[in-house]
């Protein structure tokens, strides 16, 4: 009685510390117990200042709409394109040394810029050397979608892009398939590229504090890691149904196993 009583402690063990705690599966939890639910969030995110390699959509717009015509897409090409392939093909490539090639203006160093001030910018050298008045031309800066990286424990892993102007982290990894049961929510990494090098940010996406996070809202080329937890590499189940099921499958076999070689 007192072997069964061990054993039965022990498969009991087995099942609850080898799967994942429910707080480890809740994202936006208040963990400073506080007994307002409703939170006022001070948003930290700073306007955006490109890099190399992103690419701009550029239009401009005239009171005499043909004389702006070389500076916009003629809408030819393949019209079978996707929307990612003809904003590449369309867009402003910043080069390695922080320019856009601009026909008429030249290079233009736009490097650390954020898309307001490559704006002003454009509008002024237009105003220089193709217009007089300033009701004349209309200019617009935006970035060509946002493009990021998932890899690691989510659901499809790989480069993605959203046409919007600000993706917080949960908007790129729902449009990812979001982390499976075996993604570690506590430490998930935001790999971000500056123009002295990488640096690598860690969020906590189980705590409502995260939506405080400068790095809340990700950026352009952009890549997030989402590492597994330890019950992934024990090669057990994520919820004590799951252990329960291994645990009794080892158990029948090592019963089978004993049955067998007492027949022998």
């Amino acid at each position: 009685m007192m072997r069964f009583f061990l054993i039965t402690i022990l498969i009991l063990n087995v099942v609850f510390v080898s799967c994942v705690p429910y707080k480890d599966t809740v994202y936006l939890q208040n963990k400073n117990n506080a007994t307002d639910s409703t939170q006022v969030i001070v948003e930290k995110q700073k306007p955006y200042r490109v890099q190399i390699n992103d690419i701009l959509n550029i239009r401009i717009k005239a009171a005499k709409q043909e004389t702006v015509k070389i500076f916009n897409p003629s809408g030819e090409g393949d019209l079978n394109a996707s929307s990612q392939e003809r904003a590449y093909f369309d867009g402003f490539t910043i080069d390695l040394h922080g320019n856009i090639l601009m026909p008429k203006l030249g290079e233009i160093n736009v490097l650390g810029f954020t898309t307001d001030e490559i704006k002003t910018l454009l509008e002024k050298k237009l105003l220089e050397k193709e217009y007089r008045a300033a009701n004349d031309i209309f200019v617009t800066v935006k970035l060509t979608g946002l493009q990021y990286t998932t890899t690691g424990e989510i659901g499809n892993t790989g480069s993605n892009t959203i046409f919007k102007e600000r993706v917080n982290i949960f908007e790129a990894l729902a449009n990812s398939g979001d982390i499976t049961e075996t993604g570690n929510k506590k430490d998930v990494l935001i790999i971000r590229q500056f123009p002295q090098g990488q640096k690598i940010f860690h969020l906590d996406l189980t705590d409502i504090n995260v939506m405080n996070s400068p790095y809340y809202y990700i950026q352009p080329n952009d890549m997030i890691y989402v590492k597994p937890l330890k019950q992934k590499s024990w090669g057990t189940g994520t919820s004590a149904l799951q252990n329960l099921s291994a645990v009794a499958t080892v158990l029948s076999l090592v019963a089978t196993t004993f049955l067998l070689l007492n027949r022998i």
